[in-house]
């Protein structure tokens, strides 16, 4: 049976993203569990090899089949969309946004094609990609947007904590005016079928509160009883193992240690700080509702290291081997 090919993109050039890619292929023990093909540039990457003063030898291929996979060889489709000596790392640069930009859009090509089976992808930079006029926030919305796909799902996962997210990126007033019966609801229904998707198909789904104390039945706030609760009781007469509202104090904590399989979040903070107070490092983001499987580090560029090698690959790591671990649901390995 083959291993799963993962494609990782190089994320903006100028962050730590080629760095973290040649220290995270320096580990021998991903390639126990997938092919792993680099989309990028050469002269970045080997720019990369010589700051983490690395022995591995680049291979540059145009169909992911025609890679080595094996470690001290990173395999790399070479898009040479960057001039090297116009780049200064830790700065905003709109060709470094335009070649993150053109890396993700290669890797969506083989996913759709089915020439890889998973995304792992490194930080790009939003000021970056709207200074190359890349008319997107993210790498959320721009995946969407290349597989056509509506609406796309966030979970994030940290030692089996999983984490979905109602609301993403919205501010704080608009996060709570979101938190509506229908929408509950609908994110409920969309957030077992992903769990099944990854081949997760026990236990209960937990909905965390708004308020504190969950509003105590409308003493602070009534969202849960009119929204929350009337949307999990919809959910459970159509057979949907979730419960809820459970007080946002708690409930990551009863999740970690096994009550629920998941907690849907009702905005973006309230999970970012579940899962990232947990472990930083290893709290993966994993996009769901595309064509496939997308994995992420949850850290950014981190411009003020860029270029210093101080950057730590453990992120990445975690991020392509839950890609490999979770791939096989989403196609037929041969």
């Amino acid at each position: 049976m083959a291993k799963p090919l993962i494609a990782i993109t190089l994320g903006d050039p100028a962050g730590i993203g080629p760095e973290i890619t040649v220290k995270s292929l320096a580990d021998p023990k991903l390639y126990e569990h997938c092919r792993p093909v680099v989309i990028g540039d050469s002269a970045v990457l080997q720019q990369a090899l010589s700051l983490c003063n690395s022995p591995q030898q680049l291979q540059i291929i145009t169909d992911p089949e025609q890679g080595f996979y094996h470690p001290g060889t990173i395999d790399l489709i070479d898009l040479r969309n960057l001039d090297l000596t116009s780049l200064q790392w830790g700065i905003v640069q709109a060709h470094c946004g335009r070649a993150a930009y053109q890396y993700i859009e290669k890797a969506v090509q083989l996913a759709l094609s089915g020439q890889v089976h998973a995304l792992a992808t490194t930080p790009i930079n939003k000021e970056a990609l709207q200074a190359a006029h890349v008319p997107h926030i993210g790498h959320t919305e721009i995946l969407a947007e290349l597989s056509q796909s509506h609406d796309p799902l966030t979970l994030f996962e940290v030692r089996g904590l999983r984490v979905f997210f109602l609301s993403r990126h919205v501010s704080l007033r608009q996060s709570c005016d979101l938190v509506t019966k229908d929408r509950v609801f609908q994110y409920i229904v969309r957030c077992a079928h992903a769990l099944q998707q990854l081949g997760i198909t026990t236990g209960t789904m937990a909905v965390a509160g708004l308020n504190p104390h969950c509003g105590e039945h409308g003493l602070f706030g009534n969202e849960e009883v009119t929204a929350v609760e009337p949307a999990v009781k919809m959910a459970q007469q159509q057979g949907y193992q979730v419960v809820g509202p459970i007080g946002a104090d708690s409930v990551f904590h009863q999740a970690l240690h096994g009550q629920y399989n998941s907690v849907l979040s009702l905005y973006h903070d309230q999970g970012h700080i579940a899962t990232k107070t947990l472990d930083f490092e290893r709290t993966i983001s994993i996009t769901l509702g595309l064509p496939f499987l997308r994995t992420s580090v949850d850290h950014g560029t981190a411009f003020d290291i860029a270029g210093k090698g101080l950057a730590s690959p453990v992120s990445l790591i975690e991020a392509i081997s839950l890609a490999a671990h979770y791939s096989p649901h989403f196609y037929t390995p041969r």
